[in-house]
């Protein structure tokens, strides 16, 4: 039984052994262009500095003591979010307050609105009722004293007084049915729109509360980072002192003092390609938004604001206010220079190479891999101007490039490159 596991053991061995071989013995897969030659302007170098293109000191609104701050510099925010807190205590009171008598308010005009219940409709019509009843009575009574003082079996005392209760219980009738008919009709609408206005006056002065209570909560006008802490927990601070720095990076702006000859040549959103010495292992493209028509007297150099987005690694900027930067500038002379779009450039470090596919003699889908060493031009479009030992025409990976070695075999499939009209 050993022996035969034995053998069913190499038998596997080999087989896995020649499943791994033929695995690595298949080419790779990859998409590739052709390289595309035509006339663009040579590039002009340039420094300048990352600046946010939001920067916003964020002040109090209100006097008051800080009794939370809630960040720390470098920290990220979203927009609205609470920065710091000052002390609320006798607004908290004011509020409540506020709100319990708006809670009054609400239910008296309620009950207007509502009606007479019920039951007081009812005891309404039963006191009616009974003043009916004493009404008649007393009425009755008048009668039979009238008809006693004609036979002079009653004096003017008793007639008097007959008349006296006849009267007062029909004012009581009267009485007592107007106040059935007003408990039956229920409140005037007047009584119910001044009921009204003084819910709406009291919910205006709880929603200023509430806005004098929201202006103690300091919040971050965008989202960004902070920069910088102005405050500390403890602190009496006025209104419009400042509290934090908050900077915006999701997009950032490149500033750089360009000469004369190189400015008039440059357009707004144009493509400019920059370099960043902290992010060798990154390439960048922004697009010139604006042209400062005011030269330094000094150096004779005009501001040239190039904005780019910026990128994130484990929820951190690439690009931070300061960094230094070089752009290089579209404004040289013309030159025939091969072009690759971005997707072909593979980045080790500070080094840039192409995957050159040099096809396999009769074949139209397979070939080697040549590793190209190459220095960066301008940009154009969606491609990359470039200096090396590649030709127009030639084969380059721009999908499944990022791990091709030098010699490695590969089939491939080819891909149009998008590019203006003209290309060659």
């Amino acid at each position: 039984m050993i022996s035969i596991f034995k053998h069913v053991s190499i038998g596997a061995l080999l087989l896995c052994s020649a499943t791994i071989a033929s695995a690595q013995d298949k080419p790779a897969s990859i998409v590739v262009v052709k390289v595309v030659q035509r006339e663009v302007n040579t590039g002009h170098r340039v420094v300048g500095s990352v600046t946010p293109v939001r920067t916003s000191i964020v002040g109090s609104a209100v006097d008051g003591r800080v009794v939370e701050f809630l960040v720390e510099e470098g920290d990220a925010v979203k927009e609205k979010q609470p920065l710091a807190r000052l002390r609320t205590g006798t607004l908290e009171i004011e509020l409540a307050a506020a709100n319990a008598e708006l809670d009054v308010y609400e239910q008296e005009l309620k009950e207007k609105q509502n009606g007479s219940r019920p039951e007081e409709v009812a005891a309404a019509k039963a006191r009616m009722a009974a003043a009916d009843a004493v009404k008649s009575n007393a009425a009755a009574k008048l009668t039979r004293t009238e008809l006693l003082f004609e036979k002079d079996a009653a004096n003017d005392a008793d007639l008097n007084d007959a008349r006296e209760r006849a009267e007062s219980a029909s004012q009581l009738f009267l009485a007592a049915e107007a106040q059935w008919k007003l408990v039956t009709a229920g409140p005037r609408q007047e009584q119910i729109a001044r009921a009204q206005a003084q819910v709406a006056l009291q919910r205006a002065n709880v929603d200023l509360l509430k806005d004098r209570i929201e202006k103690f909560t300091v919040r971050a006008p965008f989202d960004g980072y902070v920069t910088k802490e102005d405050t500390e927990v403890g602190e009496w601070i006025k209104q419009g002192d400042p509290i934090a720095e908050v900077v915006a990076l999701s997009k950032v702006d490149v500033r750089a003092n360009v000469p004369a000859e190189q400015a008039v040549r440059l357009q707004r959103g144009r493509p400019i390609r920059i370099e960043f010495p902290e992010q060798p292992g990154e390439i960048f493209t922004g697009v010139v938004d604006r042209i400062v028509p005011q030269a330094d007297f000094r150096s004779r150099t005009f501001p040239v604001n190039i904005q780019l987005d910026n990128r994130y690694s484990d929820g951190r900027p690439l690009l931070m206010a300061g960094m230094l930067a070089r752009a290089v500038l579209p404004t040289g002379a013309k030159s025939r220079l091969p072009l690759v779009p971005k997707d072909a450039l593979v980045l080790q470090g500070a080094e840039r190479f192409v995957c050159v596919i040099d096809v396999a003699r009769g074949s139209t889908n397979t070939g080697k891999v040549r590793l190209a060493p190459v220095t960066l031009g301008v940009t154009d479009g969606g491609l990359v101007q470039v200096n090396g030992t590649i030709r127009a025409g030639e084969l380059v990976a721009v999908l499944g490039n990022e791990r091709l070695k030098d010699g490695q075999d590969v089939e491939f499939t080819l891909s149009r490159p998008k590019s203006p009209k003209g290309a060659q």
